[in-house]
This record gives structure tokens, C-alpha cells and sequence, in this order.
């Protein structure tokens, strides 16, 4: 599509006349155009920086011929026809325009409906006060000469296109803005949090039927010795049984013991050779909670817990557990564990190539001492202001995430001294001290976790990282969700014995790690993306011509021109600088409301402002894609249900004769509820 008439376009147009037409001599050029040199040469060597007035604009157009500057361009070809156009214009004429140096600098016109519409559409700041339609500086300044105020200038064909009458009647080319517009939908909303097993999990520890509806394992501590099925370990020199690695007498290294699962005796093979059942290693044993909490507490320090949740039953093969001591301190600090053994929070992806030390809440010295000696322009890193390039393993977190992973670093280290009898490693004190330590980028569906560090913070509810690290997660950066660990939690606590053995268990897993991205590996599309500092004027004149991108990609500065090079890893540039990429909406408006009918009622507000959109369209469309779906497959839903007991969750297809749970004895209550059909009705 072609580019709209930008200010790098305008800046490449200024210096292409003054090249052509004064030979590079700015001294000439300035005194040609009456503004000075220092100002025309900031023109275009920083036009997101330094830009004209409106008078500098028109003098710029007409003295050089080069079309007038997009900051004073309206958006002229949202007008539908000449006639409006010309409406407009007879507007102005029967308006008051305050003039200073022959340039206008106040326009007060009486409020006509059609000309606040024309105005509205070509994005015309203005005012009301009075019954008068008001414009003042700049923008009263761009709209008279835009149309050729206090001059003789006329139009004989009607047909003129609306850009072409405004070029005529200013006397120089006004560029169209916006040629192109691009429509789009809400994808997810952003995302920055923990995640957590439904319901929460402090230890991969079984507790049965005996923890309660809260699997807690302090009310099984209550009970006495629980029969749970768990993995069944013999210790080779006192021949004791237990379901811990080490012996509990002799401190042995203890070995899986196999079992049939039907006749329980002892297997040494895979098989039963009476009942033919395939060999298990684990076997129901009873458990007792009380002491085995005690022991643990006793070695942590730990007197108090409100609660510890563990699992109903062990997915794994094995029916293997972690250690009782992981889960106690996970609850002190406030943890819950994933179904690996792993700690994690999820955050939105959002790419990232630069950034300035004061966006990410770190110090210029600590930076330093990362290895951010310079900044992208080669300059001794001294100032939070500076730019720097972002290398393509270090990651800008939430300080949400920070804040949670403070407390997992504290139960690491707590883990090592209290647990291994080894030294702190984290020590940290505040989140600023989480500054160069290291994570992992897991997303969901691979099994391969990407090594990163973390570099800074953010405020937003995303995770900053390069392009080339969110490819390397096997991820296009657009908008996709995945998980952060900390990688000595995930090295220390991940075990492949605690997945579960279903097909699929080994995904969203960190069985592999790639501590070294290679940009040539990641994926194509990462390959493909722009780092040059500037486009040429070849590329926006190629625009119009709708040429494919591939033919206009030599010219541009790609990653995969630069692969197999140094290039491929740094000097990376960007075209388009921004004040702060903490900016913006911190929390979408779409999660601030709380009730669909909320949304929906802001959606369709919404959609009544932008003239683009059928708000009965609209209104049609979630009725009948969303809705009325939705309300059909909860009916079909609740009218198939099954039931669950309160006690031990059981499930049943069809009501127990006895109308109470065969296995526990315990009340039995619905799948699914009235209010999930009802929710919707009402706005129906």
C-alpha cells in the first residue's frame, strides 16, 4: 500500500532540493528561504525533533518547491468531492482571518453543521465559543493557505480530485497524509501473572481423599496414617522401604521397586508372569502426615503454616512427589508450583530492540557492569537519557514479575541452605537486586526452554525482549503469551518424573535448553525484520507504485542481509524514535470493566464515534457468533451434564441410584450451574 507523506519522506524531498539545487551549501539555501542555517540542516538530519512552523512550512514549499511539510497537511483525502472543498473554502471566505505578516493567524466563522463535519473528517483542530467556529496558530495558519486564502486562485474542472484542488489553490503539492488506512480487531488483552494450577498447588505431594476439598495437607496430618498411591523405593543396604530418594535410616540412595499392580508382588520385570499386568513402580502405602510435617517443619524452622495444598493423585508414571519441604516453603513465601516442579509467570510478549536506562529502572553504573559500556551511537553510556541497544538475550520483565520472583529467589535460597546445606545464592534484597540474573522463556507447546537475562523492568503488563529471543521461543511477537522462571528454579526443581504420563505431558516443559540463540536458527519471519535507521527516498517512491516487498527488500536493512555476519547480533537501528516505551495505557479498557454487558455497552459507544463502523453490524455480529453460540452450547451442556461428589470430586454420567456417592458416601452437586446459561439472556 502506499505510505502516507511522512516527515522522514519530507525530510529525504527537503534534502534532495537543497542537494540538487545549492549543491549541499546551506548557507545559500538559508538565505534563500530566510531561516537559518542550523535550523535547515536540523530539518532533516531530525525531523521527528525539529520541525517547521507553519510559516516555516510555506515558506520551505514555496521557495524550494518541495511539497508542504505532513505536520501542517490535513488529511484532505478524507473528503468525498471537490464540492466540499470548494464549501469549505466559500467558509473562509465569509470568515473573520486575522492575518500577521501577511500569514493568518485566527479564523472565526459562524457554525455551519457541514463545514464542523468537513473539518472533523480532515482531523482540523477547532472550537466552539460564541455560535463560532474557531482555529488559531498554526492550524488557522495551514487551513488559509491550504485553500488559497486572499488570493485569485480558481478551479474550471469540477472533476479535480480533492488533492489536486488543494495543490492548485495553495500553489504548492500537498501530499496525500493517509492513503491507506488499516483496519483491526482487539486481539487478547495484555497479560502479566503468575501462573497457577487450578485449583493453587504448594507441593506435588498426593494426599488423597484425606486433605479435603483443599487437598490440605495439614488437615490429613489430622487423620492418622493416609493410604495414598506413591512411588514404592527400597534402600539396597537396609533393605527398608520408603517413597524418599535418600533412606530415611541409613541415608542411602534408594531404588525403584516394581510392583504388579494387581497381585503386588515384587517384579523384577516388566511384566506379571501370573497376572500378566505390566509392571508399576509405585504401590499404595500409607503416609503419615503428621510426622513426616514435623520432621520437615522441624528441619525448616518453620512453625506455623495457615495451609499446604498438594495434589489429589500423582499424574507422573512413577506416582514420584517432591520432597514435603519444597511445598512448606513455597507456602511461607507465597508460591505455588506447575505440574513440572517449576514456578512461572506469564507476560504478553512485546518486542523490544532499544531502550534508555531510566525506561527500565536501572542505573547507569549497574548497566556498565553488564556490558553496556556505549550507547547506540558509540558514545560512553554516562546518562539514564541515552539509548542503548538491547542485546538479543536480555529481557525487560514486569515489575509484577519482578516482585514475584523476589520471593521465589528467597525460597531458593532458603532451599539451598536449609534443605542441600548449600550457600545462598540470590541473596536478594529489593527487585533491583534480580538486575543480571538469569531466566527462561518456555512457550507453550514446545519443550524448549530459551535462556535469557534480566535487564531492567517495566511497568506495563508485558515482557520486553528482542525479536530474535521471542523467535527463538518459536514465537512471532505478535501479542502471544508466554512463561518466565527463574533458571535456577527451573534447574533445582524441574523433573521430567513429575510430568504426567499422558500423551502431551512432556509439553510446556523445559526438558531442553538453549543457552545461546544463533540468529541464523531462529525463525524466518524473525529474519525478515527491518533494522534499518532510515528508508531511502527510493522506498517511499516505491510505495506508490504498490510494488511487491520483495523487490523493494534489497534496499532496506534486514537481519537476513546481515546473517552469518557480527551484524546478524548487533547494530541494530530503528527509524522511529519515541519518548518512553512505558507509554500508553498501562491496563486496556477491555479489562477495567468487569461484566460482558460492560463491554459490550463500551464497544458499541465506541463504535457510534468511529465513522468506519455499523454499529447494528456490530451489534448483529456478537449476537450471533457470540451469544447465541454461547447460550446454545451451555443449554446442550447443562442438559447432558454429569455430577461430582463434594468430598472426593468423583465424576458419574447418571445420578446414583442411592443419590449420595458410592465411593465416599458424600453429597453429589452439579456440573454445570443456571447462572452460566442465564449470564447472557439479558443482553440478548
Amino acid at each position: 500500500s502506499p505510505s502516507g507523506y511522512v516527515e522522514e519522506w519530507w525530510a529525504k524531498d527537503l534534502k534532495k532540493v537543497l542537494t540538487e539545487r545549492f549543491g549541499g551549501d546551506l548557507t545559500k539555501a538559508a538565505e534563500a528561504v530566510k531561516i537559518s542555517k542550523e535550523k535547515l540542516c536540523a530539518f532533516y538530519e531530525s525531523p521527528f525533533f525539529t520541525k517547521p512552523s507553519a510559516r516555516e512550512a510555506i515558506m520551505l514549499a514555496v521557495t524550494f518547491n518541495v511539497p508542504l511539510h505532513p505536520s501542517h497537511t490535513f488529511f484532505w483525502s478524507n473528503l468525498d468531492s471537490f464540492q466540499e472543498v470548494m464549501l469549505l473554502r466559500e467558509w473562509l471566505n465569509d470568515a473573520a482571518v486575522t492575518l500577521e505578516d501577511d500569514f493568518a493567524c485566527k479564523i472565526v466563522g459562524s457554525i455551519d453543521q457541514k463545514v464542523v463535519q468537513i473539518l472533523r473528517k480532515i482531523f482540523a483542530p477547532h472550537k466552539f465559543l460564541e455560535n463560532k467556529i474557531i482555529l488559531e496558530g498554526d492550524d488557522a495558519c495551514a487551513l488559509a493557505f491550504c485553500l488559497g486564502h486572499g488570493t485569485s486562485r480558481i478551479i474550471e474542472d469540477k472533476d479535480t480530485s480533492v488533492l489536486k484542488a488543494i495543490s492548485l489553490l495553495s500553489g504548492v503539492e500537498i501530499r496525500d497524509k493517509a492513503p491507506t488506512f488499516v483496519g483491526a480487531r482487539m486481539g487478547r488483552p495484555e497479560k502479566a501473572k503468575r501462573r497457577e494450577m487450578k485449583p493453587l498447588v504448594h507441593a506435588l505431594f498426593p494426599v488423597g481423599l484425606a486433605g479435603g476439598s483443599h487437598r490440605d495437607l495439614l488437615e490429613a496430618a489430622k487423620k492418622g496414617p493416609v493410604f495414598i498411591d506413591i512411588i514404592k523405593r527400597k534402600c539396597p543396604n537396609c533393605k527398608a522401604f520408603t517413597f524418599k530418594v535418600k533412606c530415611v535410616i541409613c541415608g542411602c540412595e534408594t531404588v525403584v521397586e516394581k510392583c504388579c499392580p494387581q497381585c503386588g508382588r515384587t517384579l523384577k520385570e516388566n511384566t506379571c508372569p501370573t497376572c500378566k499386568a505390566g509392571a508399576v513402580g509405585y504401590q499404595r502405602q500409607t503416609v503419615n502426615f503428621k510426622e513426616l510435617l514435623e520432621d520437615a517443619c522441624g528441619l525448616l524452622g518453620v512453625s506455623s503454616l495457615k495451609t499446604l495444598k498438594g495434589v489429589k493423585g500423582l499424574t507422573n508414571e512413577d506416582k514420584t512427589p517432591e520432597i514435603i519441604e519444597k511445598g512448606i516453603l513455597r507456602a511461607k513465601h507465597g508460591l505455588s508450583v506447575y505440574k513440572d516442579g517449576t514456578i512461572r509467570f506469564d507476560a504478553t510478549n512485546a518486542p523490544l530492540t532499544h531502550f534508555k536506562p531510566a525506561e527500565v529502572g536501572v542505573s547507569v553504573e549497574k548497566l556498565r557492569q553488564l556490558g553496556y559500556s556505549f550507547d547506540m551511537y558509540g558514545s560512553p553510556l554516562t546518562d539514564s537519557e541515552q539509548v542503548c541497544e538491547l542485546k538479543i538475550q536480555d529481557v525487560v520483565i514486569p515489575r509484577k514479575a519482578a516482585e514475584y520472583f523476589m520471593r521465589v529467589a528467597n525460597f531458593i535460597d532458603e532451599l539451598l541452605e536449609k534443605v542441600y546445606t548449600l550457600p545462598r545464592y540470590y541473596n536478594v534484597k529489593s527487585v533491583d537486586d534480580l538486575v543480571g540474573h538469569l531466566i527462561m522463556g518456555l512457550a507453550p507447546h514446545t519443550c524448549v526452554g530459551i535462556l535469557g537475562r534480566i535487564v531492567g523492568f517495566t511497568e506495563l503488563n508485558v515482557c520486553y525482549a528482542h525479536p530474535i529471543w521471542h523467535s527463538a521461543k518459536r514465537r512471532d511477537c505478535d501479542g502471544d503469551e508466554d512463561a518466565v522462571m527463574l533458571a535456577l528454579d527451573t534447574l533445582l526443581n524441574f523433573s521430567r518424573s513429575y510430568l504426567p504420563a499422558q500423551i502431551g505431558g512432556i509439553m510446556d516443559a523445559p526438558l531442553l535448553l538453549i543457552p545461546f540463540v544463533n540468529t541464523k536458527e531462529v525463525q524466518r519471519q524473525a529474519h525478515d525484520f527491518d533494522v534499518d535507521g532510515a528508508y531511502p527516498l527510493e522506498f517511499y517512491e516505491k510505495t506508490l507504485e504498490k510494488v511487491d516487498a520483495k523487490q523493494i527488500s534489497p534496499i532496506i536493512d534486514l537481519i537476513s542481509h546481515r546473517l552469518g555476519t557480527e551484524g546478524q547480533f548487533e547494530g541494530f537501528k530503528f527509524t522511529t524514535p519515541i519518548s518512553n516505551i512505558n507509554l500508553g495505557n498501562a491496563v486496556s479498557s477491555y479489562k477495567q470493566f468487569k461484566s460482558m454487558i460492560e463491554k459490550l455497552n463500551m464497544q458499541l459507544d465506541l463504535g457510534e464515534k468511529i465513522e468506519a463502523v455499523d454499529v447494528k453490524r456490530v451489534a448483529l455480529k456478537v449476537l450471533t457468533t457470540h451469544f447465541l453460540r454461547d447460550i446454545s452450547g451451555n443449554l446442550r451442556a447443562f442438559s447432558t451434564q454429569g455430577f461430582r461428589c463434594k468430598s472426593c470430586n468423583k465424576r458419574f454420567r447418571r445420578l446414583p441410584l442411592s443419590g449420595r456417592c458410592p465411593f465416599c458416601g458424600g453429597l453429589l452437586t452439579l456440573t454445570v450451574y443456571r447462572g452460566g446459561i442465564e449470564k447472557y439472556l439479558a443482553a440478548a
